[in-house]
């Protein structure tokens, strides 16, 4: 990623419903803390939830069990619907953003738009690209970038550098006709996980979270954030 650098998004969820609010998104849907992953925690997480979103740190650990996930897929393949809206992140630190057009991509037949809403406009132009062709067309989408921007600058941590070196990784996860979904712009493909609902769907999900925990059970830079309606 040698080509366009954005500020990172804080793990906020009023970042980042900032953001999708300026992007023409209306607040039907919210993101919110998932504060643990035990049922009792769970259960404090407003339902339905549409998607959820997990920061992780990008590791010695994680990049090798990254590439073997790869390999193993490439080899025997994996069933991933048609309808799944994915895109490839060629934009340093933009992972927050292509997470949240993940989300919300994925679940348009849930969500309200503005009917000038810059972010409904670019799904529809670009949801037919393929993943790499959809990452172009975010590098040229001025109304994007600079909501971006101004997003990142919000948060309650000051935004680092242009060139500090992030090591945290935002992906998505989402249920796209009863299929677990996992959406990270810097693999080749989705991650099929199995089957979901929509009652089972944020258990299912942070299930998916935890053994990214357990991969590194010494860090505790993990935030999860859930999609769910207001």
């Amino acid at each position: 990623m040698d080509g366009q650098r954005w500020l990172p998004l804080e793990a906020n969820p009023d970042v980042m419903n900032q953001f999708l609010r300026q992007l023409g998104l209306l607040p039907t849907w919210q993101f919110g803390d998932v504060y643990g992953m035990d049922p009792e925690l769970l259960s404090m997480v407003p339902r339905p939830v549409c998607a959820v979103l997990l920061l992780f740190p990008v590791t010695e650990k994680y990049e090798s069990f990254r590439l073997e996930e790869e390999a193993k897929i490439k080899a025997q393949g994996q069933d991933v619907s048609p309808d799944v809206y994915f895109m490839k992140q060629t934009i340093g630190n933009a992972c927050g953003t292509i997470g949240l057009i993940h989300a919300v991509a994925n679940n348009q037949e849930h969500l309200e738009f503005e009917t000038d809403s810059p972010l409904k406009m670019f799904l529809v132009q670009s949801t037919k690209l393929s993943p790499e062709n959809k990452a172009t067309f975010l590098e040229k989408d001025e109304s994007i970038r600079v909501t971006h921007e101004s997003s990142a600058q919000e948060g309650q941590t000051e935004a680092p550098s242009l060139d500090e070196k992030v090591d945290l990784h935002f992906i998505a996860f989402v249920n796209v006709g009863g299929h677990l979904y996992e959406l990270d712009g810097r693999k080749p493909f989705p991650i099929a996980h199995g089957k979901t609902s929509e009652v089972r769907f944020l258990e299912d999900a942070t299930e998916v979270c935890k053994m990214f925990m357990a991969r590194d059970p010494q860090e505790l830079r993990f935030t999860v954030v859930a999609l769910s309606k207001a």
